[in-house]
């Protein structure tokens, strides 16, 4: 039985009664991501056998997520795995399996499985020549490298590339740990991984400059303020779309606008750019879901273009 065939009939042995096969896991980047998936993956049963660290913040992380684990070379998890988890940075991935490939440790037939949004299969090219077979299964989550990250992997979705073949391997892999296996093309990567960094990375930018300037407007307690707001908000928006659009750019209030510009002037002149780049794609959306009229848009758009006259 080759790897692939085995590791479909371990992982879909989590359906049936009676004991589970285990697979073993070997990790490459004990990172946020692959610690935390090594934890998961662990959890439900299959044996994490090895693990290759790059610093001693992930010596440390591998000492808590993954105690007992064996800490070795990367071409020894090679060695020891049949699943092997490679969770580096992606400027990282394309040389590292070419690296490992040409040291000769990928053995034919294990499972070589990378965790990069922006990588379909086409970075594992230089394992599968070894006989290995890839897959690319990037979790769509936010990772603390922590154990309170492990429950957030329940509902969670999984943007998997894989070859037709190891379709039931990666969907099972991916259910197993209780996420929702998500098909993305390998055509389709870099945009898919564009939105998904374009949401969650400039989310994260949006709402601490937004408490930076509740901090300098005297709020004392920021995130207590905005943890109600910016909750409805993201609700709003995911279950209404553009409908959900609300606040003055929303109103065609370019009176307000102006004020705003003026204020972010005089006390954060440097989030000016964001404001207005934000302002002005609201101003576009508003108008073309028909919730800001042409009239209202006018005088608004004028102002988002012309920001130093309007505060003249």
């Amino acid at each position: 039985m080759t790897m692939s065939m085995a590791a479909s009939a371990s992982v879909g042995s989590t359906r049936k009664s009676g004991p589970r096969p285990r697979l073993a896991i070997g990790i490459i980047g004990v990172g946020r991501v692959g610690s935390v998936l090594g934890a998961a993956l662990a959890g439900v049963g299959h044996a994490v056998v090895a693990a290759s660290v790059g610093s001693d913040a992930s010596r440390e992380r591998a000492a808590r997520m993954l105690p007992g684990v064996p800490l070795v070379a990367p071409t020894e998890v090679l060695r020891r795995s049949d699943v092997v988890l490679l969770a580096v940075p992606d400027d990282a991935l394309a040389g590292l399996v070419e690296g490992l490939a040409a040291s000769g440790a990928i053995r034919a037939g294990s499972l070589v499985v990378h965790t990069s949004g922006r990588f379909g299969l086409g970075a594992l090219a230089a394992s599968t020549r070894w006989g290995a077979s890839p897959l690319a299964l990037h979790p769509v989550m936010t990772f603390t490298g922590s154990a309170a990250d492990l429950p957030r992997l329940s509902g969670a979705s999984f943007g998997v590339t894989a070859p037709v073949e190891l379709r039931p391997v990666a969907e099972a892999l991916v259910i197993e740990l209780g996420a929702e296996p998500v098909w993305v093309t390998e055509d389709a990567r870099e945009l898919y991984h564009a939105a998904l960094a374009h949401g969650a990375n400039h989310l994260v930018t949006l709402v601490n400059s937004t408490s930076d300037l509740l901090r300098a407007a005297g709020v004392e307690a920021p995130a207590r303020m905005l943890a109600p707001l910016l909750r409805a908000a993201m609700d709003n928006a995911l279950r209404a779309g553009d409908a959900a659009l609300t606040g003055p750019v929303a109103r065609g209030d370019a009176g307000t606008v102006v004020a705003h510009l003026t204020a972010l002037t005089r006390a954060a002149p440097h989030l000016l750019p964001l404001y207005l780049t934000l302002a002005r794609a609201t101003a576009d959306r508003a108008l073309a879901g028909h919730i800001l009229g042409p009239s209202q848009a006018e005088t608004l758009l004028d102002v988002l273009a012309n920001p130093d006259g309007a505060r003249a």
